[in-house]
């Protein structure tokens, strides 16, 4: 069965919309082509609170996060990853509640620049974020009613973590898996081999609901999941069909099999394809005259 997103989503700017027990999505006004229709904050907890993921530097939604806190105390600020929609607004939202800001690290990329490389994401990382407390795999957090047990899950950022709620079968998935779309895994921010690992992390769990970063929840996690791995390998193959009939750049590839995406995603999609050619080379399936890179010349290995 092909995986079906779902583009239903009514991200209620400014209001606080409970989407489980004991939790509010707040989402921010930073809608785009890569944040859909913008950044979902969470408010967990009915007295004193954890915020998850505060979202972009804006003004208009830590006014909507305040109004849905609603003057109740916030112990704990928790962060997936470093991306510019989804950590800054830690450091304000800090500074009006005091609560201690956590996360797996500062950002860092998945693998280190080569020499002459620069990071096509760096305009999107917030290299500034430091946590008070760095998260390690499996760590709980107890707060007043509620507890947060982190899974790592690299990939899309090398530092991303999803949240799971302890004894309710919730995670807070983040941009690892969303139901509006596949996740960006772009080189050296992030890494396909470190995805794929991290799916299959989460495939093995029985999470019954998935509430992400962008979007609406993912309702059968599992199921979806598969489904998310069967697309990424379908398009690996797709990658591994177009060497085979003689393309040799990322720009020939793209300009094939993503002719049918929005021409502002191309740039992303040229990024997704280095990040499945760095996975081939590394698995010895595609030979690369020299280390992967966006304008590199590959070819299938016989």
């Amino acid at each position: 069965m092909a995986l079906k997103f779902d583009a239903e989503f009514n991200p209620a700017h400014g209001e606080a919309v409970a989407v489980a027990p004991g939790v509010l999505r707040v989402t921010a006004p930073n809608p785009s082509p890569f944040t859909f229709h913008g950044t979902n904050s969470y408010v967990v907890g009915r007295e004193t609170l954890a915020v998850i993921d505060p979202g972009p530097d804006d003004d208009a939604h830590l006014s909507a996060l305040l109004k849905a806190i609603a003057g109740r105390p916030v112990s704990h600020i928790f962060v997936s990853h470093t991306h510019r929609d989804h950590s800054p607004l830690a450091t304000r939202l800090k500074a009006e509640t005091g609560a201690v800001v956590l996360a797996e690290g500062p950002h860092r990329p998945a693998r280190p620049l080569r020499i002459g490389e620069t990071n096509p994401l760096d305009a999107a990382a917030d290299m500034d974020f430091r946590p008070d407390i760095a998260l390690a795999d499996r760590s709980l957090v107890e707060g007043d009613g509620w507890a947060l047990r982190t899974v790592l899950t690299p990939g899309h950022a090398a530092n991303h973590a999803a949240f799971a709620l302890e004894g309710t079968g919730i995670l807070f998935s983040a941009d690892h898996v969303m139901a509006w779309s596949t996740t960006i895994v772009a080189p050296p921010d992030g890494a396909m081999s470190d995805y794929m690992a991290s799916l299959d992390r989460l495939i093995a769990r029985d999470d019954r609901l998935l509430l992400p970063g962008h979007g609406g929840a993912v309702t059968a996690p599992r199921t979806f999941m598969r489904g998310l791995k069967t697309h990424r390998k379908m398009r690996e193959r797709a990658i591994l069909e177009r060497l085979r009939a003689g393309d040799r750049t990322i720009r020939a590839i793209v300009e094939a099999i993503y002719r049918d995406t929005d021409p502002r995603l191309h740039g992303a999609a040229a990024l997704s394809v280095l990040a499945h050619l760095e996975d081939l080379v590394a698995r010895g399936l595609v030979r690369s005259e020299a280390e992967p890179s966006l304008d590199g010349v590959f070819r299938p290995v016989p």
